[in-house]
């Protein structure tokens, strides 16, 4: 039996390209390419039916290494705490204050990016940060 190699992470959302521009500020990914024969990802909404324009987006990792974010527009909004969420690693191997100076100044870095924090997380050792990206949904700075 094959295993997996790949994943796509996938979000619900409203504004799909604004929420997919958000979390490449967060991660450093990018826009892909546009599909073949279309010179800007306008071109191309503009091609599809009205219904179905700007109903998604996506972005990826320019190293190749990370999955691939997309984003899908849904009727309803977010009601409830997300039941999977992402942990942006920032402290990685890193402990006490050295660790919390390393997630409070990425939290400052994304708060102007419309980024909400919640609430920290610490117990004089560990820490992670609760945030919500600009549709609600809860991510964690680990």
């Amino acid at each position: 039996m094959a295993s997996v190699r790949q994943v796509q992470i996938t979000f619900d959302c409203a504004e799909p390209e604004r929420l997919a521009r958000f979390w490449c500020e967060v991660l450093g990914y990018v826009v892909p390419p546009p599909p073949e024969g279309f010179a800007t990802w306008d071109d191309y909404s503009g091609s599809l039916p009205p219904e179905e324009r700007d109903s998604w987006f996506a972005c990826v990792d320019p190293s190749g290494v990370g999955p691939r974010l997309f984003f899908q527009r849904v009727p309803e909004g977010k009601t409830a705490k997300n039941r999977v969420h992402l942990d942006v690693r920032v402290g990685t191997g890193l402990v006490g204050e050295e660790r919390l100076a390393a997630l409070e100044a990425e939290c400052a870095r994304l708060v102007p990016l419309g980024a909400v924090r919640v609430r920290l997380l610490y117990d004089g050792h560990d820490s992670c940060i609760v945030m919500q990206d600009i549709e609600g949904n809860e991510f964690c700075l680990d």
